[in-house]
């Protein structure tokens, strides 16, 4: 099947919508189209938004792959995106609030208690602790694709520790320098915000009891991968940046060591997993997090966002029940639906994974960042061979689904536009209520024919344009 194309129909005509960009674009020789790229890599460059490839003797610094050419989104694709993903957060923060307090949903076997329980990311430590608003998942990045018929589906959700807001805030800015008046005419809807809303949502998670809380951002230090973006949310925010050796806990109270002595802190936004929080509570050789952390979020002291525990509602295998769990605390249909999902823990959907290794996609439940997956049409056969083998061992720790032909939308490879493959990842916001933020990171399959849109198998990000309206004939 034909992958629905973001700018084009499939009479070649160019969407409404691009109308104004494609017209810009004409007017530019393949000289100035150049110089704009090196424009956004010079800006990426002074900024610092690098990533390190490591290989042989040496090790070189880059900029985060960005293609210059914008995605475009109108409005009322976007209505629709919008009340989707408000609703399924919403959703999936009362399904974690009730699997971590009553577990009604699981009596009530609409989601396999085994499933949940047994999920390495479930933790039991959770139970029964207060939660402000119940707003568990603080930060959410879900993915969506485009299916061939034009509609959007969610690919997965991600409620742990989600990254990539940076890279969605860098690019609009790089994309205002390259293309600025085809921007201003477009009418695009404004991102700037979002530091702003995270940290209203932040001081909304301990509002009740502090007027004026201390928040902190723990990063695991300036060797993790997403640091650019700890720092860059940090000084946007105004908030101190601090590791694991920052922080002391005294009398279940956490403070941070300071020039002028310790400061209380009230809300921890948290980029170190579960595992590494609290050595006492969680993994004893963890040097990442601060030991005592979890009994003083137990005592209601500090509050940590994302709540720890998230994970186990953006489990892929509990991903197939999201609808169902929609379904279940709302009484409503999923406005943006599931991928179809096979549970190889299932013997005879196992049965049916195995058989079509070659058409699938298979993805291992706790793996992120395209690691752990097999896309099954571009595998070699000792590659299907060596999944079937390991789906056979651990059949629980797998899922696969059909091969999407996501969407296509125009890069710029080479000196040459083409199309490439991409997904996007909206940000939303939870505490006292939930908020969508009117833009998103558009991640692309830079390879030619690759589905993987993740940066550390070959993929990259541009711009994405959410419309306020539909333009009327504007011209850039």
């Amino acid at each position: 099947m034909t992958p629905y194309d973001e700018m084009l129909t499939g009479a070649g005509e160019v969407r409404e919508h691009y109308a104004g960009l494609h017209q810009r674009i004409a007017t530019l020789a393949s000289a100035e189209m150049a110089e704009r790229q090196r424009t956004l890599e010079r800006y990426f460059l002074l900024q610092g938004i690098t990533f390190t490839v490591y290989g042989g003797q040496s090790s070189t610094e880059r900029i985060i792959p960005t293609d210059l050419l914008p995605r475009i989104i109108p409005a009322a694709e976007w209505e629709r995106i919008e009340a989707g993903l408000t609703q399924r957060l919403r959703a999936l923060n009362m399904f974690l609030a009730d699997v971590y307090g009553a577990q009604q949903i699981l009596m009530d076997g609409v989601v396999p208690r085994e499933l949940v329980l047994g999920a390495p990311s479930y933790r039991r430590e959770m139970q029964n602790l207060y939660v402000p608003h119940e707003a568990y998942a603080n930060v959410c990045g879900s993915d969506l694709i485009r299916q061939p018929d034009g509609a959007f589906a969610v690919l997965e959700d991600n409620l742990r520790v989600p990254s990539g807001v940076s890279y969605m805030l860098a690019n609009r800015e790089a994309s205002r320098r390259t293309f600025p008046g085809s921007f201003r005419e477009a009418g695009v809807r404004a991102i700037d915000r979002y530091p702003d809303l995270l940290l209203s949502t932040l001081k909304s998670m301990a509002a009740d009891w502090r007027p004026n809380p201390q928040i902190v951002v723990l990063t695991p230090g300036v060797y993790n991968s997403a640091y650019y973006e700890h720092a860059y949310l940090a000084r946007l925010m105004g908030c101190p940046l601090v590791e694991g050796r920052d922080l002391v806990v005294h009398d279940n109270m956490v403070y941070m060591r300071t020039t002028t002595g310790l400061r209380r802190i009230d809300v921890i936004y948290r980029r170190v997993d579960d595992d590494f929080i609290d050595p006492l509570t969680f993994r004893r050789d963890s040097a990442l997090g601060s030991a005592g952390l979890f009994n003083a979020y137990r005592a209601g002291n500090v509050v940590i966002c994302n709540a720890p525990g998230t994970g186990v509602a953006d489990d892929k295998a509990v991903y197939a029940y999201v609808p169902a769990i929609i379904r279940y605390y709302l009484g409503e249909d999923a406005i943006l639906p599931n991928i179809e999902t096979y549970l190889c823990r299932e013997p005879t959907q196992m049965a049916h994974v195995l058989a079509n290794l070659d058409k699938l996609v298979v993805k291992a439940v706790g793996a992120s960042g395209g690691y752990g997956m097999l896309v099954g049409p571009h595998a070699s056969r000792k590659e299907r061979e060596a999944f079937a083998a390991a789906i056979a061992a651990d059949p629980a720790n797998y899922i696969a689904q059909p091969t999407i032909q996501l969407s296509t939308a125009p890069c710029l490879i080479d000196g040459v536009i083409e199309p490439r493959h991409v997904d996007l990842r909206p940000f939303i916001l939870s505490g006292e209520k939930i908020a969508v933020t009117p833009g998103a990171l558009t991640r692309v399959a830079l390879k030619k024919g690759s589905l993987v849109v993740n940066s550390s198998q070959g993929g990259g990000s541009k711009d994405t344009w959410v419309l306020e309206s539909t333009p009327k004939g504007a011209r850039p």
